[in-house]
């Protein structure tokens, strides 16, 4: 039966692409939005069953609650943590009410501008078209434009490419004099090939001028619970963001997660490995059959330029939805030179990638070899 909003898979592709999200009730492949296919587990799912009465009718724990089972997760202390309705409720608060200037390395996850009032975000170019973080250039720019918040995404969404640690603490080290907090957003760190000597979690008592941001929808698959948290020991900023966050900003469901979450570690490790695994079979496919630019991903997705005798990226993505019915993201409109030219693919199941990769070749008009 049709949906009541389009007729046909051309008005699909145009409904679809106009949403945030519910993808699920829209029967496609999805290879737009960033999840771990492999996590949580079934028993995770019969834990909440057993618990649905509770969980629905009881009101869930505040923040003090929260950041002590997140704590326990990462082993931090809770006053060093805030914890939100996913990252997106801390960027709100970050970007619209804290920040008075903000500058952001793009292309970027286009939320921290996004939720900045006007004038107040400054997006400074990553280098092209390697598209690193040149990280003197952007300390020198985040000095000269007094900008009282700097955010790092690592790995970077859309480009799939994490910043090294050595250049992440000259940042800090750089930044630590200037009345300027450094949000080093590591949503996608999990995914990297050594995550712990990637990550500056364990750095922020020696850098109070750092501040961590995680979803965790990404790494551990539950985009519909929404659950991110900020990390920082300067405690002052902590206090400005807790202050943002309304009492009972997570719900129920969220709660109980995080406190079975620490049983699960072992099955988590496993799943990211399955998806680094699934995400090198796709690079490496793309890069020996598509043409064009395949950058070497760090995160569960893989960014390409496409090649410059093929259709533009919103045509591809149109056509593999509507020929296909796979969902991939274009990057028109990103900040970035030739925005246009830009795809954006989440790594599903190797049997997934495989149709995607066969599908993009066939409307490219390639020979598989």
């Amino acid at each position: 039966m049709p949906h009541p909003d389009y007729k046909n898979q051309t008005e699909k592709y145009e409904y679809i692409s106009g949403q945030h999200g519910g993808y699920y009730r829209h029967d496609f492949i999805d290879h737009a939005y960033l999840y771990n296919l492999y996590f949580p587990p079934e028993d995770i799912f019969d834990h909440f069953k057993n618990q649905i009465h509770d969980l629905v009718l009881n009101y869930p724990v505040a923040q003090d609650v929260l950041a002590s089972l997140v704590g326990k997760l990462i082993n931090q202390k809770p006053e060093n943590i805030v914890v939100g309705n996913g990252a997106a409720e801390l960027i709100k608060i970050v970007s619209g009410q804290i920040a008075r200037k903000i500058i952001v390395p793009v292309p970027s996850f286009n939320e921290y501008v996004n939720a900045a009032p006007k004038g107040s975000a400054i997006e400074f170019p990553l280098e092209f078209p390697s598209f690193h973080l040149d990280v003197e250039k952007f300390a020198d720019q985040v000095i000269k434009s007094k900008a009282d918040i700097a955010v790092v995404v690592t790995p970077n969404n859309p480009t799939s490419i994490a910043i090294p640690k050595v250049d992440l603490i000259y940042l800090a080290k750089r930044l630590a004099d200037q009345d300027c907090q450094l949000i080093i957003d590591e949503s996608f760190v999990d995914f990297v090939d050594k995550p712990d000597q990637t990550s500056m979690e364990n750095e922020i008592e020696q850098y109070p001028n750092i501040a961590i941001f995680k979803s965790m929808s990404k790494a551990y698959g539950i985009c519909g619970i929404r659950i991110g948290y900020l990390l920082t020991a300067n405690s002052k900023f902590a206090k400005a963001v807790r202050q943002g966050v309304h009492i009972w900003n997570i719900n129920g469901f969220a709660e109980e997660f995080l406190r079975i979450l620490p049983d699960f570690n072992k099955e988590f490790i496993t799943s990211c490995k399955q998806v680094k695994k699934d995400r090198d079979t796709l690079y490496y496919d793309l890069k020996s059959l598509l043409g064009g630019t395949i950058y070497k991903p760090d995160a569960n997705f893989i960014f390409c330029r496409l090649p410059d005798k093929s259709p533009n990226a919103p045509e591809i993505t149109k056509k593999l939805f509507i020929e296909h019915n796979m969902y991939i993201k274009h990057c028109q409109g990103k900040t970035l030179p030739d925005s246009e030219r830009y795809i954006r693919i989440a790594s599903r199941t190797n049997k997934e990638n495989s149709n995607l990769v066969d599908a993009l070749v066939s409307i490219l008009g390639y020979k598989k070899h």
